[in-house]
């Protein structure tokens, strides 16, 4: 087992954090039995924080985004250069098995396989084997626009295993690209 090669993860941060704060709460977070089995490696967004980040106070900065939104979330700026940035990151500091995203980077990272499989995007880079996604959600969700280029990163299932990690609160929620929560059930029993 100590031979055996460790999986190489490229991790995308939330919005307006950083690559940083990503490293520092997984590593206080997760095991040690589990971390030192990853070969994680964390990369910034490519677009300096546009306004505060929900984590000032607590981590210092430099803040983050991969991309920005409207606020109704119906058009992205800044999406293609993003997904530029990471497939070139990819080249040059690679290859990966799989990418780990929290929040606004588990967005990008559920879309990228998709794009790879219908070769919009990422076609330099060896297939994405594995994402692991940390309180995503998904483009095209229920008032939410998708960028053009990652419009069709669902049409057709992809051959891509996931790790889906939401905490017991989450579950209850709905997250935008921005990573606000908004209620997206009532508990409440139904009837029919």
């Amino acid at each position: 087992m100590e031979n055996q090669k460790r999986p190489r993860i490229l991790c995308l941060h939330g919005y307006r954090t950083s690559g940083q704060i990503l490293k520092k709460s997984i590593f206080s977070r997760w095991p040690e039995t589990v971390t030192q089995k990853l070969d994680l490696v964390f990369l910034d967004g490519q677009c300096p924080a546009r306004g505060k980040s929900q984590v000032e106070g607590i981590f210092d900065p430099p803040y983050y985004e991969w991309f920005q939104s409207n606020e109704d979330y119906t058009e992205y700026r800044n999406f293609e250069e993003c997904i530029e940035y990471i497939e070139d990151y990819m080249l040059k500091n690679g290859p990966f098995d799989g990418v780990l995203g929290f929040s606004q980077g588990a967005m990008l990272a559920a879309v990228l396989p998709g794009m790879q499989a219908q070769r919009v995007a990422l076609e330099k880079i060896s297939k994405i084997k594995f994402v692991i996604l940390i309180s995503g959600a998904i483009f095209r969700g229920m008032k939410y626009g998708t960028p053009k280029l990652a419009f069709h990163a669902f049409s057709k299932p992809i051959d891509c295993p996931s790790l889906h990690i939401i905490g017991f609160l989450e579950a209850r929620k709905h997250y935008s690209a921005r990573g606000f929560c908004q209620p997206c059930f009532d508990s409440s029993p139904k009837r029919t």
